[in-house]
């Protein structure tokens, strides 16, 4: 499959998802943030780093650039797309995702090897998991409390769109522990911590996030 990869100005992640994206058996396509063209791919993924340089609040310009207009687009048509941190508070404000990233409640950049559990292995992005199953990823964020009303929590946990949770340790203050979630439809899934770190046993602490990029294609065969 061929998985677009966003880079936006400010992006830092962009060649290690990429990198990813390879490694789980995909084509990775280089997306330019001012081009409004998708150019044919199956699926986006939206990295970490600070586009556009957090200036205003987190994603808030990016929500704007060309591509993610397209982007918008396409996952209202289903296109599997999956926001990586800064990527995750992108779909925040691009309001393909319920909720915001805010600053971490002790005031400081965050960065640790997390324990999450996967509670939705039903997104195009999660199959590779079974329900339950614990990882380690590195997390790596500033901003990266997840908030909503609590209306919206009562909706994303009673119908199961909650896809990660935090374990031993809430690192930012996210309300319930959460970590990721998904769309109504679950193409759209936003992650904080960083799965393409650990995509190879010799850097990070393992591979547990390669699930993340085989997962496609696990679905394109079923």
């Amino acid at each position: 499959m061929k998985i677009g990869v966003v880079t936006f100005p400010g992006s830092l992640d962009d060649a290690d998802a990429g990198r990813a994206v390879t490694t789980g058996g995909h084509e990775a396509v280089a997306l330019w943030h001012a081009d409004a063209d998708l150019r044919g791919v199956d699926a986006v993924v939206l990295p970490g780093g600070f586009s556009y340089g957090d200036y205003l609040r987190c994603g808030a310009i990016s929500r704007f650039a060309p591509v993610m207009g397209e982007v918008i687009e396409a996952a209202g048509r289903g296109l599997p797309v999956l926001g990586i941190c800064n990527g995750f508070q992108i779909l925040c404000e691009s309001h393909l995702l319920p909720g915001a990233l805010i600053r971490n409640d002790h005031r400081k950049f965050v960065c640790r090897d997390q324990r999450l559990r996967i509670d939705n292995n039903r997104t195009p992005w999660t199959s590779a998991y079974a329900e339950g199953q614990e990882i380690v990823i590195p997390l790596k964020n500033g901003e990266g409390g997840y908030v909503a009303d609590q209306a919206t929590l009562d909706r994303l946990e009673g119908e199961g769109r909650v896809v990660a949770r935090y374990l031993e340790v809430n690192p930012n203050g996210s309300l319930r522990d959460i970590a990721g979630v998904t769309n109504e439809r679950g193409n759209v899934v936003g992650l904080m911590p960083h799965p393409e770190h650990a995509v190879d046993a010799l850097c990070g602490p393992g591979t547990d996030g390669l699930g993340f990029f085989t997962s496609l294609v696990e679905q394109a065969l079923a």
